[in-house]
């Protein structure tokens, strides 16, 4: 235990109180404690060190931590007792880093921002082995409130509910607790959620495509091509913005007319080598589309003609991933368009083309790249009109012979 204080002395960088307050525990000069001990390794037979700077409420606190901390060394690996989810949860996402589980920065950056904003503020300080069911739906009630006021769509919710159950059935695993808590929290029900809608399904009708191009070409030309292959192919634009027009690994053959889609665009100046499905598509493109992309590449600005890039942003980079978001408004307002679209309404539009060219289904899922018949139809809009045309025909069966 602590004796009579005598003062601060420098250690370890910080200055601390001369005196322990508890064994292994100071307090530091700025009010955090300043903790410090010894275990020996198992696997070595040697002492190894514990020392932290922490900023905690109190020294049972920090004696806690420390004590935590030697256990872990002794055992040869960490506890539940004391490890706080904030804790652990920032470990295991460095680990998920390290190991490439996380495919894209993107994918690093929606974790980080999930743990930082959604769940630490709620769970950091719990200890793992306290955190109970109750605790988690109490949680998942209050996002449903914030779903409610309509601050966030249910399917992010359940986006975050998703990570948080990684994590506990990590912690589960790894400190053999009695059971996981997040086992059978159901996720919110987004039945009744229309991300699209009848009136507005970001989908052009296939009458307005040739208008909306038309429009794009005049006043955005610089972006009309992208915009032609994306409606042509259904192809993302994650997936169009770094397609290479030369180089030794250029993804399109000029004389063929082949293209190779292997690559996917994440965020800043980061490509991953890989499509979002994981699997490359080879797309043969008409003469029509290729003339469409020579016209582009002629009239490239000179500071972009080095460029592998058969679409290149400023300086010949890669091009943001909002690049299309103002053009897309600009022109829906030159035409007068009556419904809104965004960027996305490439991919949903070139399903609803492909039914109207009659174009087999096996043929449209491979050129967009969905693997299952869901997502092939959940990409469609079979609108009014079409219904009609298509009973209409039914109904002239009626007066067959």
């Amino acid at each position: 235990m602590a004796g009579q204080k005598t003062g601060w002395k420098r250690h370890a960088g910080y200055e601390i109180e001369a005196t322990s307050t508890l064994k292994g525990v100071w307090r530091t000069r700025d009010g955090r404690w300043y903790v410090r001990g010894h275990a020996t390794d198992p696997k070595t037979g040697k002492l190894r060190e514990v020392s932290r700077c922490l900023s905690v409420a109190s020294a049972s606190d920090a004696r806690a931590w420390l004590e935590d901390g030697l256990e872990r060394i002794r055992t040869g690996g960490p506890t539940a007792t004391r490890m706080r989810f904030g804790e652990y949860a920032k470990l295991l996402f460095a680990r998920k880093v390290e190991l490439g589980d996380l495919a894209s920065l993107k994918s690093v950056e929606t974790w980080e921002s999930v743990l930082n904003e959604h769940l630490m503020p709620y769970f950091g300080e719990y200890y793992l082995d306290a955190i109970t069911k109750s605790d988690i739906a109490n949680w998942l009630s209050i996002q449903a409130r914030l779903v409610t006021s309509k601050k966030y769509s249910p399917n992010s919710v359940n986006s975050w509910l998703a990570k948080l159950k990684v994590i506990m059935a990590a912690a589960t695993d790894e400190f053999d607790l009695a059971k996981d808590p997040a086992l059978r929290v159901k996720p919110l029900d987004a039945s009744t959620w229309r991300t699209y809608t009848r009136e507005a399904p970001n989908a052009l009708r296939a009458v307005d495509v040739p208008r909306f191009l038309r429009e794009m070409r005049l006043s955005f030309p610089q972006h009309y091509a992208f915009c032609a292959l994306g409606f042509a192919t259904g192809l993302r634009p994650s997936s169009l913005r770094p397609l290479r027009r030369i180089g030794s690994q250029a993804d399109l053959d000029w004389a063929t007319g082949i293209l190779w889609v292997r690559r996917s665009h994440t965020v800043r100046q980061e490509v991953m080598e890989k499509t979002k499905t994981a699997r490359d598509q080879e797309i043969a493109l008409p003469q029509e589309m290729l003339e469409i992309l020579k016209w582009h590449v002629d009239r490239l600005p000179r500071t972009r003609k080095d460029s592998e890039l058969l679409f290149p942003g400023k300086g010949g980079r890669l091009r943001s991933r909002s690049c299309l978001d103002k053009p897309f408004e600009a022109v829906a307002r030159a035409i007068e368009l009556k419904y809104p679209v965004t960027p996305r309404a490439m991919r949903r539009t070139f399903k609803d083309l492909c039914r109207a060219a009659a174009v087999q289904d096996v043929v449209s899922k491979q050129v967009s790249g969905h693997v299952t018949d869901e997502m092939h139809e959940h990409y469609q809009t079979v609108h009014l009109d079409e219904q009609r045309q298509a009973l209409a025909k039914v109904i002239e069966l009626f007066k067959a012979a």
